[in-house]
């Protein structure tokens, strides 16, 4: 009968995994089946099946399992399905490890690790395990090696222990250290025990010293009332309910409050204590420490007033914003109101023109029909008010040009008494106010009577036509403070006028939109809703502002500010409501709408002129290079085709002798019109015009053309006296003439090569010297190896602008005289002010270009006083 592994004892195995292991085919695995196991192997399965520790065999290369039944609950989720696995695939995670056990163990090694540290998948999931494990081999019959014996010990729990129980101390410790540190720096006051019983309170030294006790009566304990007494009085309720609750529940017990000192001020606390109780469940000690936590919380104290300071910033920051948002939906609404009306408004005022013109002539030659000049006059009424309806679009819009001139409020309301007696009616009394000496302001004075009148004739129809009007003019300066919380206003000079009704006033909402252009309270067919629009948008276009404040029953208040003017008052012209006669001089006229053209040949050649016509700018210019006599050029500013009216108008002014030039136009768009102005030098005539207007504006225009001419004559120089290197000065104050230097070298900045050409023809005939550059950069090199007298410069150049140029040429040469062309004139932006330079507008009068070229050098402080220089 052949030897089996049951003759060795198989029989005898006792456990669950001793049952497991004789049901297991071992035959697929290097132990073969169970009836043929060496008897090495059997006793080997002997020993670790009745081992009460966890251990495990690894038999052969692949290290097949076979383990006790400790082992399988160590092996958790993973039990039954080890036994007999290639212990790699059965702890695919530790495969590393295991394979190092086998390939040392196999070789006659033992291997053995304390608390060692795996990532073991034992119930599905990762977890931490240590464990203290010790491997040895185990021999086969021959001797030889043919397993591994391994005992697995967990000791997680240990580990874990002992871990907590590190950092428990550690915790420990640093609570000592910090107690030590507070005790030591003072920030401990002291240690109290209260005894409920005897209700008395006993503490250490510092204790007493911080409750104003002695040391023997804090030690023998002092009654709890006493102590009490140092409480500030209106935290006492707190400390009381805040003890009752501690006593009556037993959990921990802290509160903050304020205690006297001997000096009479105070100081904040922290008391901390538990309250312990007897066997039956009654408070009979409290314990507690009292803790110095003044600082923490005067900064608190200061934090939370910085919290609300910041916070009242955060709401006027939000508020602000929300007002910024207002003013910028306004900005945005009069944008498109603004650009609707631009965009319609040439065209618009095209057709009254027509209208209008030829109701004008018609009227000249009809009879004197009284049905006719009715007719005719309605007529010419309705043409005004559509006139009128477009020109306040573009006030409110900010887009009207203006001819600003410097005012004296005194006089213009004396000027306009005679007026509002008219509009406003007998039974409105109108008390005007003045303030002591008013400051001038710079305004187009036609629209600042027509917006004063607007806002009185509002203030008529708001008392129903009987009451007080009340115009006042004062001056106000305002401060930064008051500015700060204004809107709309910065801080300066104003003069300020303020016109008060006494009627119904306007409730909130009508007054938020009472500046809304087309809204109105007034019944319909009795206000287009602009007028307010109209006042608003010429206010702010003149650099002022406007405020409206309005009481329901109480009447309303409209103040309009205007910066104050230093300048004297500007002179005005004689009457101008008689129409001068016409003349028999040549006007080019230049309109692409022909029906305007035609219109406007009728009434110039009415007026006894010769009249030229072009369609565009290309066809004007051919008249002007053709050579044929012109007088002036009368020219729309919105024209078709390739050379425009601004162009157009700085070609005539080249011309020898210059030519002088009218606009006219229903929107000028921003051709000759910047900041809210016309730019300097510059004569328009606006859509729809009257004839006795055109006439009028004609004559005005050829009669300075002629004084200009007149006076740039006489200062010319003899040529025959340019024939030596110097030439007399002016008599001096001493009666003598002295030589003065060869006329003056001008360095010409100008990027237009047409321009350029002609300029230098032009400063030339002046008798000066002349080089030009294209740039600034070419007149920077020009001037490295030169010295030149004049600098005149276009701002707007390419690459360096005129003004840089200027100030690096200064730099360089402080005796260099400098003179800035822009179309803006005097308000072309050159940043910070260059003393001294000159600025003229274009396109520029030939006589002034002369005039400033030419004539010896003022001095600065003069030149500022006039006007002239830029401070």
């Amino acid at each position: 009968m052949p030897f089996t592994a049951l003759d060795h004892g198989c029989a005898g195995w006792k456990g669950e995994m001793a049952g497991r292991v004789r049901a297991f085919d071992w035959s697929p695995t290097e132990l073969g089946p169970i009836v043929q196991w060496q008897q090495s192997l059997v006793a080997a399965v002997q020993f670790v099946l009745a081992s009460p520790v966890p251990l495990v065999m690894l038999w052969g290369q692949q290290g097949y399992m076979v383990y006790n039944d400790a082992y399988a609950v160590f092996a958790g989720g993973r039990h039954p399905y080890l036994l007999g696995s290639p212990v790699e695939l059965g702890w695919p995670e530790v495969a590393a490890f295991n394979r190092h056990v086998m390939d040392t163990c196999l070789a006659g090694g033992t291997l053995s690790y304390r608390d060692k540290e795996l990532v073991l998948l034992r119930n599905g999931k990762p977890e931490d395990v240590w464990m203290d494990l010790y491997y040895s081999p185990v021999a086969d019959d021959s001797g030889q090696p043919a397993g591994v014996l391994a005992i697995v010990v967990e000791t997680t729990a240990r580990v874990l222990t002992e871990r907590w129980r590190h950092r428990a101390e550690a915790t420990l410790r640093e609570t000592n250290e910090r107690l030590q540190l507070a005790l030591n720096t003072g920030a401990v006051l002291g240690t109290w025990v209260w005894d409920i019983v005897d209700d008395t309170v006993t503490g250490d030294e510092r204790f007493a010293r911080a409750f104003s006790v002695s040391a023997e009566q804090a030690m023998q304990g002092v009654s709890r009332a006493v102590a009490s007494e140092a409480i500030h009085p209106d935290d006492v309720a707190l400390v009381e309910r805040r003890t009752q609750e501690a006593t009556e529940t037993g959990k921990p017990f802290r509160v903050e409050y304020r205690i006297r000192r001997p000096h009479g001020e105070y100081l904040w606390v922290q008391a901390n204590g538990q309250c312990e109780f007897d066997a039956h469940g009654a408070p009979y000690r409290f314990p507690g420490v009292l803790i110095d936590i003044h600082e923490r919380k005067i900064a608190e104290q200061a934090l939370r007033q910085l919290t609300e300071t910041l916070e009242q910033r955060v709401a006027d920051a939000v508020s602000a914003r929300a007002v910024a948002e207002e003013q910028l939906r306004q900005a945005q609404k009069m944008e498109a109101i603004g650009s609707l009306t631009g965009g319609v408004a040439h065209d618009f005022n095209n057709v009254p023109q027509v209208i209008s013109g030829n109701l004008q002539m018609l009227a000249a030659d009809a009879d004197q029909s009284p049905t006719s000049a009715r007719r005719i006059a309605a007529a010419s009424d309705a043409v005004k008010r559509g006139a009128q309806l477009a020109a306040h679009l573009l006030a409110f819009a900010r887009r009207q040009p203006l001819s600003p001139a410097v005012a004296n409020p005194a006089r213009l309301l004396s000027g306009m008494s005679e007026m509002l007696h008219r509009a406003l009616g007998e039974t409105i009394h109108v008390d005007t106010i003045l303030g002591a000496a008013l400051w001038n302001v710079l305004v187009d004075r036609n629209q600042l009577e027509n917006a004063l009148l607007n806002l009185c004739i509002n203030g008529r129809d708001a008392m129903r036509g009987e009451g007080t009007l009340t115009i006042r003019a004062d001056n106000v300066t305002i401060t930064e403070a008051y500015a700060d919380d204004t809107t709309g206003l910065t801080a300066g000079d104003y003069l300020v006028f303020a016109i008060t009704d006494s009627g119904v006033g306007m409730a909130a909402d009508v007054l938020e939109r009472a500046l809304e252009p087309f809204f109105t309270t007034k019944p319909d067919g009795h206000g287009t809703g602009l007028g307010l629009s109209m006042v608003f948008g010429f206010v702010k276009q003149s650099g002022g502002h406007m405020q409206i404040s309005s009481v329901v029953g109480s009447g309303t208040t409209v103040r309009l500010y205007f910066p104050r003017c230093d300048e004297a008052e500007t002179v005005e012209f004689g009457d101008q409501r008689v129409a001068p006669l016409g003349g028999s001089e040549t006007i080019l006229i230049v309109e692409d709408d022909a029906q305007v053209r035609l219109t406007a040949v009728e009434m110039l050649a009415q007026l006894g002129y010769k009249v030229l016509t072009a369609s565009d700018g290309d066809a004007a210019l051919e008249f002007l290079n053709s050579g044929v006599p012109i007088d002036l050029l009368f020219t729309d500013v919105v024209m078709p085709g390739n050379i425009k009216s601004v162009e157009l108008a700085r070609r005539a002014a080249l011309r020898t002798p210059p030519m002088p030039v009218l606009f006219t136009s229903g929107y000028t768009r921003d051709e000759i019109f910047h900041h809210g102005k016309l730019d300097s030098g510059v004569t328009l005539l606006s859509k729809p015009y009257h004839r006795d207007d055109l006439a009028r504006t004609v004559r005005a225009v050829l009669h300075a053309h002629t004084h200009a001419t007149a006076r740039a004559a006489e200062s010319e120089v003899d040529p025959t006296a340019q024939s030596s290197a110097f030439e007399l000065a002016p008599t001096s104050a001493d009666g003598e003439q002295h030589p003065r230097a060869a006329p003056a070298h001008v360095l010409l900045v100008e990027d237009d090569a047409p321009s350029r050409e002609a300029m230098i023809e032009l400063i030339t005939s002046f008798g000066l010297t002349c080089t030009a550059a294209a740039s600034a950069e070419e007149a920077l090199s020009l001037a490295a190896g030169h010295r030149y007298d004049i600098l005149l410069s276009d701002v707007t150049l390419p690459g360096l602008s005129g003004d840089a140029l200027a100030r690096m040429l200064l730099g360089a040469q402080p005796a260099l005289r400098v003179v800035l062309m822009s179309g803006y004139g005097e308000q072309a932006n050159i940043g910070a002010a260059i003393p001294g330079v000159r600025l003229l507008p274009k396109p520029f009068d030939i006589a002034v270009l002369r005039h400033v070229l030419t004539a010896v050098p003022e001095r600065a402080d003069t030149l500022a006083q006039c006007g002239h220089a830029t401070s």
